[in-house]
Order: C-alpha cells, then structure tokens, then sequence
C-alpha cells in the first residue's frame, strides 16, 4: 500500500502541533485566548511600579503574555491570567477606589453584574453597579461592602473585547 509523503507529512505535522499545544497547556501557557477563566486583577500605585512588579512577578517565572493599554490605563496580563495595571486617579474614584478586583467572564456582562449586586443586597450588604467605567470598554463593575478595597468586573470573553484604542 502506497502511503503519498504529503499525507505522511501532514499528519506528523498535525501530531507534533497538538504535542505543541498540549505542552503549552499543561505548563499554564494556553496560547489560545480560550476557555477565558476570567482573572485577577491587582492596582499598582505608579506606572513605575507597576513595571517593577510585571519585573519581580517575570523573575518569580510569571510571564507578562501581554499589554493591553487604553484610556490611561496601563495593563499587563500575564500568562496565568493576573493582571497588574495602573490606573489613573479619575478612573479609581469611578470604581470606588477598590485596589484588586475579581474579573468574572459573562456574555452578558450588564445583566451579571445587575444580577450579583441584587444577589450581594438580598445578603445584606450594600452593592452598586458602575456600568462601562471605562469608555469604549464594555466592562462592569459591582462596588460592595462584602469585599474590602476589592470590586468584581464583568465582562464579555476576550475573543470579544473590543481591541484597544
């Protein structure tokens, strides 16, 4: 039986592109922008420092994947998916001044954040939603008292995030 050297070559190259990718997920190093597992998101006190914690994270073997900056906000997302940004003041005080936040994944980030804030009110806490602090960005935040300095942020999967300006 006579097997063509493309075939042949097509799948070795197939095999050795899924041993690739296997590889690279069971490190944490999906290069693939899904499944969007959300993320984790912490606030540096300077540009400067965010740069110098995107340093000490990348010695420590957390790897910046990427930058996503806009609107002043300097953001580098790293492969385990924690995020270290600056922001400026004015966007702060939007989000009531929270340091961290817990990003959840929705496809429809509005509805879930509306959703967890009457949840956090039926528990007795004090919940508000701040809708697309950042414009052009469709994220939301829900500002609590059940969490201290930190908000939750829904928003859309990254494979529909709008690309930075």
């Amino acid at each position: 039986m006579h097997v063509p050297k493309w075939a042949v070559a097509l799948n070795l190259a197939s095999i050795l592109l899924l041993a690739a990718w296997a590889t690279a997920l069971s490190i944490g190093k999906n290069p693939l922008p899904w499944p969007d597992p959300g993320s984790r998101i912490f606030a540096a006190a300077s540009p400067e420092g965010k740069a110098a914690i995107v340093e000490l994270l990348s010695r420590d073997g957390v790897d910046e994947r990427f930058e996503v900056n806009s609107s002043g906000i300097l953001r580098s997302i790293m492969w385990d998916g924690t995020i270290v940004n600056y922001s400026p003041p004015a966007f702060t005080q939007k989000v009531g001044n929270a340091s961290s936040a817990i990003g959840i994944v929705s496809d429809d980030p509005l509805t879930s954040a509306q959703r967890a804030a009457d949840f956090l009110s039926s528990k007795g806490f004090e919940a508000e939603v701040i809708e697309s602090a950042e414009p052009g960005v469709p994220v939301h935040f829900v500002i609590t008292d059940a969490m201290l300095g930190t908000a939750l942020n829904f928003r859309s999967p990254v494979t529909q995030m709008p690309a930075p300006k």
